[in-house]
């Protein structure tokens, strides 16, 4: 596969915040009245779709958009502690050489997603569809192909999450999972991607 235009998730993909997100997660839900999340907990909700995750916590739907708005400004005051992960700059630097246009279509603000990638990284990235909602990444991943001009069968979708696969799939654009973030691999690969990535590295050996 050699796709023209890649369009990478953030958290979980690039971005190590999974365990910020742990740190802070209870204290969220004690705000927005959810339920808490104990550590024996994780490897459920990994294994969990976002419709199955929201269920089990017990949030309504019409909460979403608050709870993200205050997430995104929590996550704003600690963005000093959410790192890369390792490779992650050599990565997109050897995509670009290749002449891969690269987008990054993110639920978390512009901002933060410049701040967390710095600029250099930042400056590597050709367009930035971020502030999508929990379902709707489709309609970002369609806003960046008409931006691009690169039709949806030139393009791949990077991501850690079952929604990711599947506004990949709403968009036709095929989708490649990584292992590595939020989804456990077995929830990643029942949703068929087209390919599973195992680390950083291997995104730029499975694109040669």
């Amino acid at each position: 596969m050699k796709p023209r235009l890649i369009i990478f998730d953030m958290d979980g993909t690039l971005a190590d915040s999974f365990p910020w997100f742990v740190t802070v997660m209870n204290t969220v839900a004690d705000r927005f009245r959810f339920r808490r999340i104990e550590p024996g907990d994780i490897d459920t909700l990994r294994r969990l779709d976002s419709r199955g995750i929201l269920e089990w916590l017990g949030v309504p739907r019409w909460k979403l958009p608050l709870i993200a708005r205050h997430m995104r400004a929590l996550k704003a005051q600690h963005i000093g502690e959410i790192a890369l992960f390792p490779g992650v700059g050599r990565m997109l630097q050897d995509l670009k050489d290749r002449g891969i246009r690269i987008a990054i279509v993110s639920s978390d603000g512009e901002a933060n997603v410049r701040a967390t990638l710095g600029p250099d990284n930042a400056q590597l990235v050709d367009l930035y569809a971020c502030g999508a909602s929990l379902f709707g990444k489709h309609a970002k991943f369609k806003q960046v192909l008409r931006r691009s001009g690169i039709g949806a069968h030139h393009a791949l979708a990077i991501g850690d999450e079952v929604r990711d696969a599947e506004a990949a799939g709403r968009s036709g654009i095929a989708f490649a999972a990584v292992t590595w973030g939020y989804a456990h691999a077995d929830a990643l690969r029942a949703a068929n991607p087209a390919l599973m990535l195992s680390d950083v590295d291997d995104i730029a050996r499975k694109l040669s």
